[in-house]
């Protein structure tokens, strides 16, 4: 699963990122750790961007980058 499956309004914890280096490199520098909680907020009508919350900042992520993170679902 990823935080791409995500509805608005759902929680989940980042369980790996599978990406290119470059690209995990940014993730890692912008709090995207393994057990971190994260909430999305908000996606726009077409699925791109995705709005989310990370470590109580809201991020903006491509839709293609969010199929790169895996999350656990918040029970």
């Amino acid at each position: 699963m990823s935080i791409f499956d995500l509805k608005p309004g759902m929680k989940g914890y980042i369980k790996y990122l599978n990406c290119d280096e470059k690209l995990a490199k940014r993730l890692l520098a912008l709090g995207f750790i393994e057990g971190t909680e994260i909430l999305v907020k908000k996606a726009a009508p077409l699925g791109d961007p995705i709005i989310i919350n990370l470590r109580g900042t809201d991020l903006a992520i491509r839709k293609k980058d969010a199929k790169n993170i895996h999350i656990m679902e918040a029970v």
